[in-house]
Formats: C-alpha cells, sequence, structure tokens
C-alpha cells in the first residue's frame, strides 16, 4: 500500500481551488482550510478581516503513486494568476494571496523548478511573484466550507464565473 502525501496551496478563494484537483486520480482529497497566520484555531470571519496573516489555502492528500508532486504543481500553476501579489482575481486581500507551501526538500525544490521554468516560458510578461514558504500550521475550514462546489453548487458557478477566474485560464492556458 501506498503511503500518501501532501500538499498545500494558496490561491485566492479556497472554494475555487478544491474542484480542479479533487477531480484527478490519485487524489484522495482536498480540505479548505488557513495557514500561514500567526492566530491559533482561526475563524473564516477572522481571516477574511485580515488580522490573523493567515492564507486561504487547501491540504491535498494524494497518492504519489497515482499522480506525482510535480503534476499537482502543473494543476496548480493553471489555477491562478501568479503575477499577482495582491490576492487573486476578484478576491483582494493578503488572505487571498498565492503561495505554495513545502514540506521537504524535494517539495521545496520541485516548487522552486516549476516557478522557474514557468518564469522562463514567457507566457508572462510581468514577473512570477508567487511565493514558495516552509509549511505552517494548517487548520481546516469550517465545515460549511469543504466540498463548497458540491453542496452548493449554484452559489459555486455564479461567484466562479464572476471572479473572471476562468476567463483568466482560458486565455492564459488555451
Amino acid at each position: 500500500m501506498s503511503q500518501y502525501k501532501k500538499a498545500i496551496f494558496a490561491g485566492g478563494c479556497f472554494w475555487c481551488m478544491v474542484k480542479p484537483f479533487d477531480q484527478w486520480d490519485g487524489v484522495q482529497q482536498v480540505i479548505s482550510g488557513y495557514t500561514g497566520g500567526h492566530v491559533e484555531n482561526p475563524t473564516y470571519e477572522q481571516v477574511k478581516a485580515g488580522d490573523t496573516g493567515h492564507y486561504e489555502a487547501v491540504e491535498i492528500t494524494y497518492n504519489p503513486d497515482v499522480i506525482s508532486y510535480s503534476e499537482i504543481l502543473e494543476l496548480y500553476w493553471r489555477q491562478i494568476d501568479p503575477t499577482d501579489d495582491g490576492g487573486q482575481f476578484q478576491d483582494r486581500g493578503d488572505s487571498y494571496r498565492a503561495a505554495i507551501f513545502y514540506s521537504d526538500e524535494a517539495q521545496q525544490s520541485a516548487a522552486e523548478l516549476s516557478k522557474k521554468e514557468l518564469a522562463q516560458s514567457g507566457r508572462f510578461k510581468k514577473p512570477i511573484v508567487t511565493e514558495i514558504l516552509p509549511v505552517a500550521t494548517f487548520y481546516p475550514a469550517e465545515e460549511y466550507h469543504q466540498d463548497f462546489y458540491k453542496k452548493n453548487e449554484q452559489e459555486y458557478k455564479e461567484d466562479r464565473a464572476k471572479s473572471g477566474r476562468d476567463e483568466f485560464i482560458e486565455k492564459t492556458w488555451d
């Protein structure tokens, strides 16, 4: 039996970061939550107010025998605007910044290499500003945020549609 691994990414609103990973073979689960801040067990309201230093993030549990960390990184880059350090799409502020959180040297090296390759690809005119940071405590978000795209399909679709994320992805990666 394979040993599952975890990857943590921030990419703006965590509602929009679950579905893209949740649909891949080898991904066991994707949890919405908060990381990188200075308050223990923060609430959504605290994080959204910007007082805790946390990022909205997702914790992905995956089987590396089925999907590699490098493949997950490639999926991640295709979900965000890596040139925006003020948030992502319609979601502005520090809690919506994009970041990769590594748990070991292998993840750090892979993340740095993928960032360098993306920067050298010429796909973006502006610099890639997504940070690569050591993993911090990950706090799962409140239950109503988990699998939001499944539980609140219409609200998810409306929020995602007005965010501009899909238009950016289509224009950038088509």
